[in-house]
């Protein structure tokens, strides 16, 4: 009978935690507070979630023995910053209201965050019948416990939410590395073999996602053009719509303290150059917001010359060549504080939106992100960009950002350059390396006025820094 009564009770016990009224007698945290998670370190990490209305939480860190304290709000809402140590770990983190909650197995490191559209949510694995070259060898020698990932789940949401869906933090396995962005992990193994200690890796991407997708609704106001859903709509949204990543993705990880982002979008905004040209520096600015962290490192890839003319497009014009939205991504690295932009003018396929050799890009935005961030000396770490045009009678002078040992074609014809005069015409120029600039001139142009490189849908880049970063396609007009 006594046993009986047990049993009675205890089901009453868990029939009540299952009721929406119970769910929070116990602290609640979003998944990305779990075993096996990276904190940044020699911060203050935000940690926060949820409990009942008015209780108050402890969070008690291992390292230093500390607990930190909070008051949740009247949804039940708290938030602390915990003090963390430089890299190292296994630590532990315990979290009570009352009734305590460990998280495990928690490293002190660097916390990187990884977001975009295809090129970077592409899997070491590969797409279907799209390859990654040398993914699979990557895979297979893998295995390292300090390379941690989390992959955001995706989610389109009409309403911004708090939480994101259920993932875990894993370790770098060939299992788990083989379904993770490509780009981001090539990134994170060559930072973690440089700086040696425990390197997160948070991809939170979409693919085919337009940048005003990642955007909220208050940013986008500065944008009219661009349609926001409804609160009240009904109709189906999807990851194209403005603000539905944001709110799914986005928002319920921002403010988990970061080193700094990579970023690999701008296909689905190939065909709208003038609007990116804003619309991406107000998503960083965003986001930084978001974050309040200030203007913490953002480093983007340029896209790849595609042949972006055999998509569909409602309205051609001059402007669906993809060269416009590149120029608009390298004009953003001065409009971006703490920026850097990785070239991948040399890495495009005419045949396919998603380039085989995804190492390069993570390769080039760890050498950025050494170089810029962690201040690494001795090596080149970004590609020449285009600084001011000197024209003397009928030769214009082009001068470059980034190019300190100079320029090379590796004894290549240079042949991409055009030049115009006040017609607006442009003609196949001859150039020439001087120096480390370049001297463009043509027989047909008497006075330049502008000056062009690579500026085509698809393109092979044929000009380099000496270290062999490619120079980024370019215009010094603004036709």
């Amino acid at each position: 009978m006594i046993a009986i009564k047990k049993i009675f009770k205890t089901g009453i016990a868990v029939f009540l935690l299952l009721l929406p009224g119970f769910l929070l007698a116990t602290v609640q945290l979003p998944s990305f507070f779990s075993d096996g998670m990276v904190l940044q370190q020699q911060t203050n990490a935000a940690i926060w979630g949820r409990a009942k209305a008015r209780a108050q939480v402890k969070v008690t860190t291992s390292w230093n023995k500390k607990t930190y304290i909070d008051v949740a709000d009247e949804e039940g809402k708290w938030n602390v910053k915990v003090a963390t140590p430089v890299a190292g770990g296994p630590y532990s983190i315990i979290v009570s209201d009352g009734d305590p909650l460990t998280i495990k197995n928690i490293l002190i490191g660097e916390v990187w965050l990884c977001s975009g559209q295809s090129n970077m949510e592409m899997p070491m694995k590969g797409f279907k019948d799209q390859p990654i070259i040398g993914s699979n060898d990557a895979v297979f020698n893998s295995t390292n416990e300090q390379i941690r990932i989390y992959t955001v789940p995706r989610a389109v949401e009409r309403f911004t939410k708090d939480t994101s869906k259920n993932a875990a933090w894993k370790n770098a396995t060939p299992e788990n590395i083989s379904n993770f962005s490509a780009v981001a992990y090539y990134f994170g193994r060559l930072l973690q073999q440089q700086l040696k200690i425990p390197v997160a890796l948070i991809n939170d991407s979409y693919s085919g996602s337009p940048a005003e997708a990642f955007m909220s609704a208050e940013s986008l106001k500065a944008f009219p053009e661009i349609v926001i859903p409804s609160a009240t709509g009904t109709e189906k949204l999807n990851n194209k719509n403005a603000t539905t990543l944001y709110n799914g993705m986005i928002h319920p990880l921002a403010g988990y303290t970061i080193k700094g982002c990579i970023w690999y979008q701008g296909e689905s905004n190939y065909d709208r150059p003038d609007q990116y040209e804003k619309l991406f520096p107000a998503m960083v600015q965003l986001w930084r917001n978001e974050w309040a962290q200030g203007n913490f490192p953002f480093y983007f890839a340029q896209i790849a010359p595609f042949a972006y003319s055999s998509l569909p497009a409602g309205n051609r014009n001059e402007k669906l060549n993809s060269a416009y939205l590149r120029d608009a991504q390298r004009k953003s690295v001065a409009t971006i504080p703490n920026s850097g932009m990785v070239v991948l003018l040399d890495a495009g396929d005419e045949k396919t939106i998603h380039p085989f050799n995804k190492e390069i890009a993570g390769k080039r935005f760890a050498y950025l992100a050494l170089g810029d961030t962690y201040a690494f000396k001795g090596f080149g770490f970004q590609s020449p960009l285009y600084d001011s045009l000197l024209v003397t009678g009928n030769i214009a002078t082009v001068k470059f950002k980034n190019a300190p040992n100079g320029l090379t074609s590796f004894t290549k014809p240079i042949t991409q350059f055009e030049i115009a005069g006040a017609d607006k015409t442009f003609y196949p120029a001859q150039a020439v390396i001087a120096k480390g600039m370049i001297q463009v001139s043509s027989p047909q142009v008497a006075t330049p006025v502008a000056v062009r490189y690579a500026f085509k849908d698809f393109v092979v880049g044929e000009l380099f820094s000496v270290e062999g970063y490619p120079v980024s396609s370019f215009r010094t007009d603004d036709w």
